[in-house]
């Protein structure tokens, strides 16, 4: 009886110490798992798979990440908000870091990965229209969101077809999208992997014109993953940390397209099925397309598109593509 006392007495001793033991492994992973923020660019879409990829597979855990995904909302940008240390990351667009960079009081970011290699947006017009280059913009309605850089785009454009700007007519778009095609509005500047894939699924039959076949300069990275100089130069184990999670979602959505438009679905509800995963099949082709590797960028890109910018006065003066990003966490 009192060698059965004995072992009872010493297996509660072993519960207890193996409940202490897991209780302090808890801690521990409490204590190691870091908590960061990635600010969109926008509401979620087919250029985000790759984080919700790395949300849903654990990626993020396993580098002891807590990574919570926020939009940007109403009056600010990824930019102002990553600058201002309110998250970590951001979604941007090569154009806004170097605003951002040019900018009178410039602002602390830098260009970390590029989520696509290639420019995918391009002018959009109803078929019947026979609008096949920007020659054919004159005498056209162009509807847009009205930025400096959208009309320096398409005067650049239209000058090296030898068109005349002046005759064509810019508007604001009203948000009705491509229902406004062939009444009111003849051309739009679209995505070809979100609008363009949606419009086509809806029975528009469209003229696409894209950007890069126009000018070379014009295929520059958009969007593309920012993080503060702040933060690479005081934290770049975390950088690197969250950029290899990042990078392992992206490589997952390039290599299983339509079960990563399902895991998008579930953070994006309110898109439809069928529609994501005809988006993400483009976008997965084209994630890394012409490059070694997912995420890696040029200076020759960021070169082309900042002389670009400094040419058509949409900046002051003209910056280095190495001011501008680097490749240190996506080797």
């Amino acid at each position: 009886m009192k060698k059965l006392g004995c072992m009872l007495m010493a297996m509660l001793m072993a519960v207890a110490v193996s409940g202490c033991s897991d209780n302090k492994e808890a801690s521990k992973d409490k204590e190691t798992t870091k908590k960061v923020t990635l600010i969109l660019d926008y509401l979620p879409n087919t250029n985000h798979t790759g984080f919700y990829v790395a949300k849903d597979k654990g990626y993020f855990k396993e580098e002891g990440l807590d990574v919570d995904i926020i939009e940007p909302g109403d009056d600010a940008t990824s930019a102002t908000l990553v600058a201002a240390n309110k998250g970590e990351f951001g979604v941007s667009y090569q154009e806004d870091v170097t605003y951002a960079r040019t900018a009178e009081v410039p602002l602390p970011i830098r260009a970390i990965a590029a989520i696509i290699q290639h420019n995918t947006s391009g002018f959009v017009s109803l078929k019947k229209e026979n609008i096949k280059s920007p020659k054919d913009f004159e005498g056209k309605v162009y509807a847009g969101w009205q930025a400096p850089s959208e009309e320096a785009v398409i005067k650049a454009v239209m000058k090296a077809a030898k068109a005349d700007f002046s005759k064509l007519t810019m508007v604001g778009a009203d948000g009705s999208g491509f229902a406004a095609l062939g009444k009111n509005v003849d051309i739009q500047w679209e995505f070809e992997g979100w609008a363009v894939t949606k419009g086509r699924m809806e029975g528009y039959d469209l003229n696409y014109i894209p950007l890069r076949d126009l000018d070379e300069r014009l295929d520059y990275y958009t969007p593309v993953i920012i993080s503060s100089e702040r933060m690479i130069k005081e934290d770049p184990k975390t950088v690197q940390k969250f950029m290899n999670a990042v990078k392992k979602g992206y490589t997952y959505a390039i290599e299983h397209p339509e079960e990563s438009a399902e895991i998008l679905s579930n953070y994006a509800p309110d898109y439809d099925l069928k529609f994501l995963k005809e988006s993400q099949k483009y976008l997965s082709s084209e994630y890394a397309k012409d490059a070694k590797s997912w995420g890696v960028m040029k200076d020759s890109v960021w070169d082309n598109y900042t002389a670009f910018m400094y040419e058509n006065k949409l900046i002051t003066e003209s910056i280095k593509a190495s001011e501008q990003y680097t490749n240190e966490f996506v080797k």
